[in-house]
């Protein structure tokens, strides 16, 4: 038997015992653990090719690493009963030794275009079957690298490489088959996308890479996010080591993100009502000019495992693109928690124009993602050649988990000349005002009227009981 072929230690070559896993006279313990961490009546065993692959492998001895308030993951994922997975992997060479040791967390979010020529995003955080085949110690020609696969289709690489006193995380690659209906609803383009990032991080050898914080990686239309991370490839005489090379995150903050709560979140609170965000000024260029044009205040009103919170965009720290078609025109805000904040505008009818669709994808305070879209939306209709104003607070509900409070609102997405805006239509809470003002004027001039007139009859009255008495 190979070194490859061998199954993992501590298993039989049947996969189907557990005892020789555990520690001797720990056996007792951990059949109490069982029954208290196992809610009555256990699902159904997996069949032994499943048992066969996740406990014995090819030589890849791997397990879900225990979380916060999950009890022992390892085996809710034999059992099927975790919702929320840290993958950890610990790789040995022929010898049995530790080449490679990695613990971390990760998701992802994916935008892509459908057959309407829409934006929908998907996000990626079920590693429940993640598999590792492909994962190697390294030799010679080739270093280290950690495979996985998981999901329908999708697959994550990392490569490491070696130079002097210092190991590199080289480079990291991440595909997905678009082609798959079930993920990518509607997708216009087919086949496997692949992103590749060149990450060439740097670390001394012998010192495990540490990065509790959220770290993103962004190409193309996939974000990447990563927390909880230990990683140490060239492992030295097969033990992992203690001491931490920090990420910079980590070096300046105390701050632990992003692992998701598994406890029972708290009744919806209600957030504090927040002042009125800053109107930001914005607009979209293309070959001819300036295309698009938005000022606007925006608040963010985000409902997420049922905690309310309010957001201010800051349109001073808020950066912005987009790009404008003959039908459509997209404004896309970011910032340093906003992934992407997007406003597509689309025209009806080839005579007015109106916001369809918004897109979000931001991490929150505790680092966990939220990411929401709707194609479906009808606000903002204004006829082509002029733009939409609304000074008052108005409200986009994109969802009931998300909806966009904006203030002294004016946009225009589509023929914008000479960089201004056109003549505006108000939104009908501008226009009651304006009507108001009139009538309330009206209605002053006619009590003045009124007031004069009968200060004229009493003095009127006056005059004739004088006459009288001459």
């Amino acid at each position: 038997m190979t070194r490859a072929e061998a199954p993992c230690p501590g298993v039989c070559s049947s996969c189907g015992r557990w005892s020789a896993l555990l520690l001797p006279g720990f056996q007792q313990a951990f059949s109490l653990v069982l029954l208290l961490l196992l809610p009555p009546p256990p699902p159904p065993p997996l069949p032994p090719r499943r048992r066969r692959r996740l406990l014995c492998g090819i030589m890849v001895c791997f397990r879900f690493s225990p979380v916060p308030g999950s009890g022992l993951v390892l085996l809710c994922l034999v059992l099927g009963a975790v919702s929320s997975y840290a993958l950890e992997l610990n790789l040995t060479d022929s010898g049995k030794a530790t080449c490679l040791y990695a613990k971390w967390q990760m998701n992802f979010t994916i935008r892509y275009e459908t057959t309407s020529k829409s934006y929908k995003t998907v996000t990626v955080s079920d590693l429940s079957t993640a598999t590792y085949n492909g994962s190697a110690c390294g030799e010679d020609q080739n270093g280290p690298k950690i495979a996985v696969q998981f999901g329908s289709g999708f697959s994550w690489v990392v490569n490491f490489t070696k130079e002097g006193s210092t190991y590199s995380i080289d480079g990291i690659s991440f595909s997905y088959n678009i082609s798959d209906n079930t993920t990518f609803p509607d997708a216009k383009d087919k086949g496997i996308l692949t992103v590749y990032d060149p990450v060439r991080f740097r670390i001394p050898l012998n010192n495990i890479f540490r990065c509790n914080s959220l770290s993103t990686l962004e190409k193309d239309d996939v974000v990447q996010y990563y927390w909880d991370v230990h990683v140490q490839a060239f492992v030295q005489n097969g033990t992992v080591s203690t001491k931490e090379f920090l990420c910079e995150k980590d070096r300046t903050s105390t701050t632990v993100a992003p692992i998701t709560p598994t406890t029972t979140p708290a009744p919806t609170t209600t957030p504090i009502p927040k002042e009125k965000p800053e109107v930001g000024s914005y607009s979209v260029n293309n070959s001819n000019g300036t295309c698009l044009l938005a000022t606007m205040g925006l608040q963010l009103n985000i409902t997420h495992e049922k905690v309310a919170s309010i957001i201010n965009i800051n349109p001073n720290t808020t950066d912005f693109t987009g790009n404008c078609h003959p039908q459509s025109a997209l404004l896309r805000l970011n910032s340093s928690n906003i992934k992407f904040l997007d406003f597509v505008f689309a025209v009806k009818n080839e005579n007015r124009f109106y916001l369809k669709e918004v897109n979000i994808s931001m991490y929150l305070v505790n680092g966990s993602v939220f990411s929401i879209a709707n194609n479906n939306l009808s606000y903002w209709d204004a006829p082509l050649g002029s733009s939409y104003m609304c000074n008052k607070e108005q409200t986009v509900s994109v969802s009931g988990a998300f909806q966009i409070n904006t203030f002294d609102l004016r946009v225009q997405p589509f023929n914008v000349m000479e960089g201004k805006y056109s003549t505006a239509e108000e939104c009908s809470a501008d226009s009651d005002l304006n009507f108001l003002i009139p009538v309330a004027v009206g209605v002053a001039l006619g009590f003045l009227i009124i007031v004069v007139f009968i200060s004229y009859m009493i003095g009127r009255r006056k005059s004739r009981t004088g006459y009288q008495s001459v």
